[in-house]
């Protein structure tokens, strides 16, 4: 399934937004043509995750502080400068949660830009924020797994952007890759860094398994530092004792790997069956990947007690 599905995405469900310090309905949370922001990508975002737990009548957010701080990492990046700190952060969003009242998963997006109406290149100027939210079902294939292909696009070098930030201008790169992929007849990309190596999808990071062992690109590799990326490898150490190793390698790698999959908090864990016209493995989801997934989704669905603090309950 991919962004394009309609179950992945339906604005039109979507009900109020957090627009100009309140919470509006969502058709009044309109900026002007002029915005800086939609003129020069001088904005950064999140993409956050609220999973409902039918049995227990219960919306949980994932990882909220974890991306509200990167939010507040990537606006000091791009000197954007908010009122709101974490906390409000936090509680502007359950409170928007709780008046759209959606009793399925949820997509929280939180958007800070530049909010200028003018012509003209640069980072002063006012700031505002902007969160909405929709329902939001699978980003990508989560059983029978994607097929990818290497992008001809590159990652964007740390040393052409802040490195670590999620900022909306560089996110034209990850399109290119995207749209690429789609136009060849695959799910997804993999983005090599400026020196050949394996960086991400798209917009996800990526985990290679070789010989029950994890491996991952390293922040050197010009990846975004994924919060899911992060809770992945924890999952594996504690749940099944798999260890996980950041190291460089090339695209070559990927062929022989044992498993591949995608992990973010839009691809949540995206099985990779096929790189270019290679099967991985036998072509179908591994059993490492498959059992990192299941433990994944009992744990963002509030099922999994030690993985309680990784919520936080809309009440």
């Amino acid at each position: 399934m991919t962004e394009n599905s309609p179950s992945c995405y339906n604005q039109l469900i979507m009900k109020f937004a957090y627009f100009e310090g309140k919470i509006v309905p969502f058709e009044q949370a309109t900026i002007s043509i002029m915005t800086h922001g939609f003129n020069y990508g001088t904005g950064c975002f999140e993409g956050i995750r609220a999973y409902w737990n039918a049995d227990q009548g219960q919306l949980y957010i994932l990882k909220a502080k974890e991306h509200y701080q990167r939010l507040l990492s990537s606006c000091k990046a791009i000197n954007i400068k908010l009122e709101e700190n974490i906390s409000d952060l936090i509680k502007i969003t359950i409170e928007l949660l709780k008046k759209n009242d959606y009793k399925e998963d949820v997509y929280i997006r939180p958007l800070a830009y530049k909010s200028e109406e003018k012509i003209g290149l640069g980072l002063h100027g006012p700031d505002a924020l902007a969160i909405y939210l929709s329902p939001f079902g699978n980003y990508l294939d989560v059983s029978a797994g994607i097929k990818v292909c290497i992008s001809k696009y590159h990652r964007i070098s740390s040393r052409a952007m802040p490195a670590g930030a999620k900022l909306t201008g560089t996110y034209f790169n990850s399109s290119l890759a995207k749209a690429d992929a789609i136009d060849r007849g695959y799910a997804e990309a993999i983005t090599l860094s400026h020196k050949g190596n394996v960086a991400e999808g798209s917009g996800e990071n990526i985990y290679m398994v070789k010989k029950g062992k994890l491996i991952t690109p390293p922040l050197s590799d010009d990846i975004l530092p994924g919060i899911t990326r992060v809770a992945v490898r924890g999952l594996a150490k504690n749940e099944f004792g798999i260890t996980t190793q950041e190291k460089s390698f090339k695209p070559s790698a990927l062929y022989s790997a044992d498993e591949l999959f995608f992990c973010g908090t839009g691809a949540q864990i995206s099985p990779i069956v096929q790189v270019e016209k290679k099967k991985i493995g036998d072509g179908k989801v591994g059993p490492i990947t498959k059992k990192l997934q299941e433990k994944y989704f009992q744990a963002v669905r509030g099922e999994l007690p030690r993985y309680r603090k990784w919520l936080t309950p809309v009440e």
